[in-house]
């Protein structure tokens, strides 16, 4: 059972994250050479366009987006209440429908041995399942 100390740092690192290292990331997000995606999406409630950087494994049909956060973070909340979106990921594009939260006993075997030894140490618990249902060059 997680302590208030532990939720406090929890916190901390999230909040560090969203303010300080997501500006830094979405600079490189999604080009060809860099290991992070963007990800375009509509927030459901202001309508504003956003990009959010994250790991994002191509896998048969779609993707998988592992949430180490918890599946509570607002851009996963804003792709489901859009029902799509857009994801940049070595310099192609892809539209993402579909999105099903999924834990490791579903995601893991789906995705090659380095990401899934990964994906276990960091000790994540939530994934997204997006269908990709189209690719064009950007």
């Amino acid at each position: 059972m997680p302590t208030s100390k532990d939720t406090h740092h929890h916190e901390a690192v999230r909040q560090f994250t969203k303010r300080v290292l997501n500006p830094v990331m979405r600079t490189m997000a999604g080009r060809r050479h860099w290991y992070a995606a963007a990800l375009h999406h509509t927030g459901r409630n202001s309508g504003r366009a956003y990009t959010t950087p994250v790991v994002a494994e191509p896998v048969p049909g779609g993707f998988l987006i592992p949430m180490p956060y918890g599946s509570g973070v607002d851009w996963q909340r804003n792709l489901r209440a859009a029902g799509r979106a857009t994801i940049d990921l070595h310099g192609r594009r892809s539209t993402l429908t579909g999105f099903q939260v999924i834990g490791p006993d579903q995601a893991l075997p789906r995705v090659r041995p380095a990401r899934r030894w990964v994906w276990r140490r960091l000790n994540v618990k939530d994934f997204l399942y997006a269908d990709a249902v189209s690719d064009q060059h950007s």
